[in-house]
């Protein structure tokens, strides 16, 4: 009886915490979602929709700007629906087989229960296979599937299609969820396999994909290249800063909630500082939120200092982000900062910028877009990163 209540206090205490650990006031680094997460109204409707509908979705955005948070957040609202949505992050594949045994492994994982996974649902596929699945005695706890899938196993079809079998099975649909998906990008031979994915895919009736990365330039060439086997997939969603005014009264009562207060002013000014980058505007309130002592208000005079500390946490990766550049793709980027977003063929800015020739800059424009620092919108390039934008400015102009 002692024992019961023990393990009763110590799972009410474990879920207080864990609600508290949610509900951090400005969270950065990682998915946000509920208490944290705002504005993507719209965005958010639509990629339900598309789930709801069985509609393939790619989402199309610089780094850190909620791509993941959205899906989950839209996998949270499906909860206790029908539908069946499998995630998987493929950041760590290096080639192929890799990619198809962590597909099948989610999916066998997140389609069933353990008892199921040696019964119905993976019978035929696992029968040439020795899977290693490892179970906790816990009722409740999780499981781990290690396939060893191999081209003497099975064919890249049988993968690509299981998930699409189990989901007529069950007479369920299964949307299918790849994060980091520009991954498949680098694959030896990647324009075939690509081709492959997207001919087994695109006849699928219970399955639909959601796609989406971090690497702004591969994902576009993967799915906005009219050569490429992925262009036209799906609904391309290219998500947008979230706009101040949904900030605003997000940042003002965070800050009540955590006993400091700011005015919308500042808020505004947060916002515009980190371009409305969404993890900077987190980052930023978070800092701002430390310095203020309980019961007091955000003032002029840390404005500066919470900046500098902003750009101090990040300082070593844009070190080593600029440290192989060469000289013209400095000076390309100094062009950049100083607010020149067209127009570098033109003979004065070539001349004030010393970026050679016309053709030149387009070698330089293709190699920063190529490492995710320059993005081109609107034939016009930016800064993917504004806090990196605010450091390279500092330093470097």
């Amino acid at each position: 009886m002692i024992h019961k209540f023990v393990k009763f206090v110590l799972f009410d205490y474990l879920c207080t915490q864990n609600q508290f650990v949610m509900e951090k006031s400005f969270v950065y680094g990682v998915a946000v979602s509920d208490y944290n997460f705002t504005g993507r109204e719209a965005e958010t409707k639509r990629l339900r929709q598309n789930f709801e509908g069985g509609i393939n979705s790619i989402l199309i955005s610089p780094r850190r700007w909620g791509k993941t948070s959205l899906v989950n957040r839209v996998r949270e609202q499906l909860r206790d629906s029908d539908i069946l949505i499998v995630s998987l992050d493929i950041f760590g594949c290096k080639n192929e087989y890799e990619f198809y045994n962590m597909l099948a492994a989610a999916v066998l994982k997140q389609t069933a229960t353990r008892i199921q996974l040696w019964m119905d649902e993976a019978r035929d596929f696992l029968v040439r296979l020795t899977p290693k699945i490892a179970i906790s005695p816990e009722p409740n706890s999780e499981f781990s599937v290690s396939l060893g899938i191999t081209p003497e196993t099975h064919n890249p079809e049988e993968i690509l299609n299981l998930v699409e079998n189990i989901a007529k099975r069950k007479n369920k649909r299964i949307v299918v969820c790849i994060d980091e998906f520009q991954q498949v990008g680098e694959f030896a031979d990647s324009r075939s396999i690509q081709a492959r994915l997207r001919s087994a895919w695109q006849h699928h009736h219970y399955t639909s994909y959601c796609l989406y990365g971090s690497k702004l330039h591969m994902m576009s060439k993967i799915f906005q290249n009219r050569s490429m086997p992925f262009y036209q997939f799906g609904d391309l969603i290219s998500l947008k800063k979230i706009p101040t005014a949904d900030w605003l009264p997000y940042i003002t009562s965070h800050f009540e909630d955590a006993g400091r207060h700011i005015a919308e002013e500042q808020a505004r000014w947060i916002c515009q500082t980190v371009d409305e980058y969404p993890a900077y505007v987190q980052h930023l309130c978070s800092i701002l939120l430390n310095m203020t002592p309980e019961g007091q208000t955000v003032g002029d005079e840390q404005r500066e200092p919470a900046v500098m500390e902003l750009i101090g946490t990040n300082e070593t990766l844009y070190m080593q982000l600029v440290e192989p550049l060469s000289s013209y793709q400095m000076n390309l980027l100094r062009a950049i900062a100083g607010g020149i977003r067209s127009g570098y063929n033109e003979k004065r800015v070539r001349s004030a910028y010393d970026m050679g020739s016309p053709s030149n800059i387009v070698r330089l424009r293709d190699a920063l877009v190529e490492r995710d620092i320059i993005y081109s919108e609107m034939k016009q390039l930016y800064m993917t990163d504004p806090v990196f934008a605010l450091w390279f400015k500092r330093r470097f102009c």
